[in-house]
């Protein structure tokens, strides 16, 4: 028996584990897997493929990580996924590896929480320190800032971005792209405002959020277009960073539209 690893479970010869590796009853990790320093599998979980798996990540039982993409364009290209340290990996969370149509890799930031039986698709792209509650389901080619929680059961169609610190609400049918520090409700989800409850847990100063609500009252006004607002927002508030990220993310566009309020959608 290896230190550290039940006699139950199978290690193919190849895969690589770092030092302190803890791996319980009944897990198989396949021959092209990196564990990293101090990562646990409690015990039953598969990590199969190209995966990576940074340091002090925690998975629990049956969770699936890396086995092939469910694209039914795959065709056994050499994919990845790389996941990174200090994750918390909860039972029955799948991840997949990229594909060709999407640059073949899928990367997951360090320090996120994925929870019960949530999902994070082929060529996706996670930042840090993100929370997906149950059940979440991220499809193919998403792009989740840092810092952003989607809450239980939410859904979020492929190709779709959340921004850095947004909050998708549980339930939430996400069909379009969740702006940075914004709130998405409803399916389909709408912008319901700021999420002001997180900015204030990440200790952003009140002075911040002040300016963020006026630029977001400018930005989703009913007068002038999307992008001539964003313009006339940057002249107003040109020093002020997370602004800006805002409007970076907007004009960057990407293949959905920006999730509005439901007023100015109704307007539109």
């Amino acid at each position: 028996m290896r230190e550290g690893i039940h006699p139950s479970s199978v290690v193919e010869d190849g895969a690589r584990l770092g030092d302190g590796v803890r791996i319980g009853p009944f897990c198989h990790i396949g021959p092209e897997v990196v564990l990293g320093d101090g990562c646990e599998l409690i015990s039953h979980v598969v990590v199969a493929g190209r995966t990576t798996v940074g340091a002090r990540t925690k998975i629990y039982p049956f969770a699936s990580i890396g086995h092939p993409p469910q694209d039914l364009k795959f065709r056994g290209e050499p994919s990845t996924l790389a996941v990174g340290s200090d994750c918390l990996i909860r039972e029955g969370v799948t991840m997949n590896p990229g594909t060709a149509g999407g640059g073949l890799e899928t990367v997951v930031g360090n320090g996120c929480a994925f929870l019960a039986n949530s999902h994070v698709g082929h060529d996706c792209r996670v930042g840090d320190h993100v929370v997906f509650s149950n059940n979440v389901m991220l499809a193919g080619h998403c792009h989740v800032g840092n810092y952003a929680i989607l809450g239980g059961g939410a859904a979020v169609i492929q190709f779709a971005r959340v921004g850095n610190h947004a909050f998708v609400g549980g339930l939430s049918g996400l069909e379009n792209d969740c702006i940075p520090y914004g709130m998405v409700l409803g399916n389909r989800a709408y912008l319901s405002g700021l999420n002001i409850i997180g900015l204030q847990r990440r200790g952003f100063s009140r002075e911040d959020i002040h300016a963020l609500r006026r630029a977001y009252r400018l930005l989703f006004a009913q007068e002038g277009t999307l992008m001539e607002r964003v313009e006339d927002v940057a002249a107003e508030f040109d020093t002020h960073p997370a602004i800006h990220e805002i409007l970076a993310f907007i004009r960057e566009g990407g293949k959905r539209s920006i999730c509005t309020p439901r007023a100015v959608a109704a307007a539109a």
